[in-house]
């Protein structure tokens, strides 16, 4: 197994893309921590699928928001598996909204989460990171919402492109240390989300596509997985959009 003996947190883990990537990491060896913000019950079958696969993991809730939060997210690694080798900063939330009629709050709340979530989560776990001196990998969950904008979406894509931002610049401060840092920029995944979306936009969503459906969560997964390996060992700083061909650069 790729990932035997490392430590994993993933955000947003109850669910989706985050569950699929905490099943998928758990599956190559690494212990994990489940994080949610409030569906316990959601993480608690990220759990249980975790534990059928004959995998390792800790539920512990944390709003990544919350600097203090994010803090005993990373205790609760080090008190439960000893150490931290990877984190996967997933959790994400989104208020649409046309620019025009955006409310502060609807604004503040995904750049909180999005994107100081994910500083909040690197700045706590950076110090054990640091003095395993083992190296590390560093996964942020983008979108190519971030890369190419979109309509009602500017917080969210502001939020995903700043993600991307902080993932280069962390790239380049941590390359020293063998600590990579790369962003994942999913397309159109078949998740929770994009199924409440109306049936109509929908089908123009998949029509842009040029693979002509929907990604997966686990297919996602799998590309986290890979990078949290050995093997992706020389690639840091990159933005691996898997979308289909959706936006290609």
């Amino acid at each position: 197994m790729r990932l035997a003996g490392k430590v994993a947190i993933v955000t947003g883990a109850s669910r989706g893309i985050g569950r699929a990537v905490a099943v998928a990491l758990a599956r190559e060896g690494a212990a994990v921590v489940i994080n949610y913000a409030s569906n316990g019950e959601a993480a608690l079958e990220t759990l249980a699928k975790i534990g059928e696969a004959g995998g390792r993991a800790v539920v512990c809730q944390a709003d990544v928001s919350d600097w203090e939060a994010c803090e005993s997210l990373v205790r609760s690694a080090l008190d439960n598996f000893g150490k931290v080798d990877i984190l996967v900063n997933n959790a994400g939330v989104t208020r649409d909204n046309i620019v025009a009629r955006m409310k502060k709050d609807e604004w503040q709340a995904v750049l909180d989460t999005n994107l100081t979530g994910a500083f909040n989560l690197v700045r706590a776990a950076m110090r054990p990171l640091l003095r395993q001196k083992s190296g590390g990998r560093i996964i942020n969950i983008s979108s190519v919402v971030g890369l190419a904008g979109g309509v009602g979406q500017a917080n969210y894509a502001a939020a995903k492109a700043g993600l991307i931002g902080l993932t280069k610049s962390l790239a380049r401060e941590l390359a020293g240390r063998q600590i990579t840092v790369n962003a994942v920029a999913p397309g159109f995944i078949d998740t929770e989300m994009t199924a409440a979306l109306p049936e109509e936009l929908k089908k123009n969503m998949l029509a842009q596509v040029p693979l002509g459906r929907a990604g997966t969560p686990e297919e996602v997964a799998q590309l986290v997985a890979f990078l949290a390996a050995d093997a992706a060992g020389y690639i840091t700083g990159q933005v691996i959009a898997i979308d289909g061909g959706l936006v290609m650069q």
